[in-house]
């Protein structure tokens, strides 16, 4: 799996800049104004330093943009990245900043004289974030990246080691995302997470047998046409006593092609991201488990894959979940909130969670309404939804509210079952949600996710390549930092 570059912060040391390898980072505070590592900067390249800050192109510069000097005069290091970023830049102009200059970042390393700035943890994550190359399926490999050393007032006060969990958490999400459907089957999957003991974690694997002792027959129908065993694996992490745990419910279909009601051709290879929500579970749950959090969690993925075949669910057909409730399948493509509704009423009665939290590449219909800009957001609890967006807001990841109501619900209504498990494509996000709200108990405060347009993108984005994003895990891990966290676990 990929991990994030080694970073470290240390105390500015001007007599080190010399034989720097790899790159320089310095950060202006201020246009035109220099620190002493600018001024050291500005001796040993004859100036130049002082030419770029006095000329007109950095004078127009905005926070977070980034000139670069190549192969500069009086230095062993082979370029100088010159950042403007103000003392007090907000969050994302550091990070932006820190992502301009992780894309650079190569096997030399880079060094960063951070001066005044504030937010050297926002740039280190940044960089970090941003130096990510997913190779596992290419013959010839990203080149191995350098450390990243920040020079800054006060390093001791750094948490380096949560900076780089998140990262970690992080990558092993995109990384899951990335992968393609016949490497990351079912099995693998599960198997990835049995890895993840070894940070601490408890993990355990129901296999089919169990899921059907269960009575888990919405997830299973999803996953009978497949040659992929249907899984359910959780993850727990205990650090806070005896609490009752905040539970993570991820969507974790492998591939989706529609099953007898088969997607269009046209862009079907992209319904490998189709675990997404499986992925950041996995990723929140790593996070929290290399950074010690002082929280009990629990993650649940239900595993499967939707496949056509003599096997297969049938539009018609009428399946009973583990809730008791029947569910007529109108359309097979409908199958992420078969899978959900199962573990969701399992994580409910096993572990009695103070809330729930789903995730789900789920509709087409969220990226109509929200693009690939906000993920959906649907909660039974306004305190609880409060909470996340903010924990949103705080990390820049996109998140939007969307409506419930009865309306929406009595799309539902079925002639020959207790419910469909579509509404007809008015609303089609919202209909997602409300069947899902069904297997919700009236005491268990809860958020659904519906994250099909920020789980992995055509484009780069500020903090990532192209391809899975890892959107969610900052989100979430500061939603338990803020809401879930005890002082003395």
């Amino acid at each position: 799996m990929t991990t994030p570059a080694d970073l470290s912060f240390l105390a500015t040391d001007l007599d080190s800049i010399a034989t720097a390898k790899g790159r320089v980072a310095l950060l202006v505070p201020e246009q035109g104004k220099m620190d002493s590592a600018a001024r050291r900067l500005n001796r040993l390249t004859k100036g130049a330093i002082a030419r770029l800050l006095d000329s007109d192109a950095f004078t127009a510069a905005k926070p977070g943009d980034v000139t670069t000097l190549a192969w500069p005069t009086g230095l062993e290091a082979e370029a100088i990245d010159v950042v403007y970023l103000p003392r007090t830049a907000p969050q994302e102009a550091a990070r932006k900043a820190g992502a301009a200059l992780g894309a650079k970042l190569g096997e030399a390393g880079l060094l960063v004289l951070a001066g005044p700035v504030k937010r050297v943890s926002d740039v280190a994550l940044g960089i970090l974030l941003k130096a990510y190359g997913y190779d596992a399926q290419k013959t010839r490999k990203c080149d191995p990246l350098g450390p990243v050393r920040i020079m800054c007032k006060t390093p001791a006060e750094v948490d380096t080691a949560a900076l780089t969990a998140r990262a970690a958490g992080i990558f092993f999400t995109r990384d899951l995302v990335n992968e393609p459907a016949n490497v990351l089957t079912t099995t693998e999957f599960a198997a990835r997470l049995e890895a993840l003991r070894a940070t601490g974690l408890e993990v355990e694997v129901l296999e089919e047998e169990q899921l059907a002792a269960l009575g888990m027959g919405a997830l299973l129908a999803v996953g009978q046409g497949s040659d992929s065993p249907s899984k359910v694996v959780v993850m727990q992490w205990k650090g806070a006593g005896d609490a009752a745990p905040l539970a993570l419910i991820g969507k974790g279909v492998v591939f989706d092609t529609g099953g007898i009601s088969l997607k269009p051709a046209g862009g079907m290879e992209d319904m490998t991201m189709d675990m997404g929500g499986a992925g950041t579970v996995a990723g929140v749950m790593k996070t929290l488990a290399l950074r010690k959090a002082k929280a009990n969690v629990v993650g649940l993925v239900g595993l499967v894959e939707n496949m056509p075949s003599g096997n297969a669910t049938r539009p018609g057909d009428v399946v009973t979940s583990m809730k008791g409730d029947t569910v007529e399948v109108i359309n097979t493509d409908a199958e992420g909130r078969l899978v959900l509704c199962d573990v969701m009423w399992y994580a409910q009665e096993r572990f009695k969670p103070v809330g729930m939290v789903d995730l789900a590449t789920l509709t087409g219909a969220i990226i109509i309404g929200l693009g690939h800009e906000n993920a959906g957001v649907f909660s039974n609890d306004d305190g609880f939804c409060g909470q996340f967006l903010d924990a949103a807001k705080a990390e820049g990841e996109g998140a939007w509210r969307m409506p419930l109501g009865q309306a929406y619900d009595d799309q539902l209504k079925s002639r020959v079952a207790d419910m469909k498990n579509v509404g007809g494509r008015p609303a089609g996000s919202i209909t997602a949600a409300q069947y899902l709200k069904r297997f919700v108990k009236d005491e268990t405060p809860w958020i659904h996710l519906d994250i099909a347009g920020v789980a992995s993108l055509k484009t780069p984005s500020t903090l990532a390549p192209k391809g899975a994003t890892g959107w969610g895990v900052l989100a979430l891990d500061r939603l338990v930092a803020d809401g879930f966290e005890t002082t003395d676990g």
